[in-house]
């Protein structure tokens, strides 16, 4: 195993252009030694048929969908993009946005898509905060508990970290995971683009 630092964005890259796990993509490009190519084969390798280059395929087609709480005092409007209008309109496909947009309504603490799109500042401030927290605690252990807040904090906030809210249904599967799934049922890249959500009074 490799020793290279691999970062989010190289992992997620790497996902976009396979449709593999979050993990998995990351152990590949560790072995890999961080070249990108080599952990594509050796994804296609470990997962066969289930994994192919995407490349730059672009996810242009897409959906909008919307779900609003009973009551009507929470709504909300998600964008899930696919490469064709043929997927676009696949009632799998569809059925996944809505409950992308359903677990967004009872998820009142979501801002982001994907780590990425939290600013570093924001970051950065969170991880002291996490630091000083720890500050009493011995050194040995201090960086761990840190960062293992921070880890909480992003499944509070990023909505491809969070399980879904119907635990019942989906086991506790965290919508990255849903999303990988579909991706590997209709072969092509499947992106959460953007979402909105409106809670009457906020």
């Amino acid at each position: 195993m490799s020793s290279v630092e691999i970062s989010a964005g190289e992992v997620k890259a790497l996902r976009e252009r396979t449709g593999a796990g979050m993990m998995d993509c990351k152990r590949a490009l560790a072995e890999a030694a961080g070249e990108v190519e080599k952990a594509i084969e050796i994804l296609r390798v470990q997962q066969g048929k289930r994994i192919e280059d995407r490349g730059e395929r672009a996810a242009s087609e897409g959906t909008v969908q919307s779900y609003i709480h009973a009551g009507a005092k929470v709504g909300v409007l998600v964008e899930v993009d696919s490469e064709t209008d043929f997927v676009a309109r696949n009632d799998d496909f569809v059925a996944f946005a809505r409950e992308v947009a359903l677990h967004i309504a009872g998820s009142p603490t979501v801002r982001y898509v994907t780590r990425e799109e939290v600013p570093a500042e924001q970051v950065a401030a969170e991880r002291r905060v996490y630091e000083q927290e720890a500050a009493e605690k011995p050194e040995n252990v201090r960086a761990r508990i840190a960062e293992g807040k921070l880890g909480k904090w992003y499944e509070s906030i990023v909505l491809m970290e969070q399980p879904h809210v119907n635990h019942d249904r989906y086991d506790g599967r965290t919508i990255q995971q849903l999303r990988d799934d579909i991706a590997a049922s209709t072969g092509e890249n499947v992106v959460i683009r953007r979402f909105a959500r409106f809670a009457v009074g906020q």
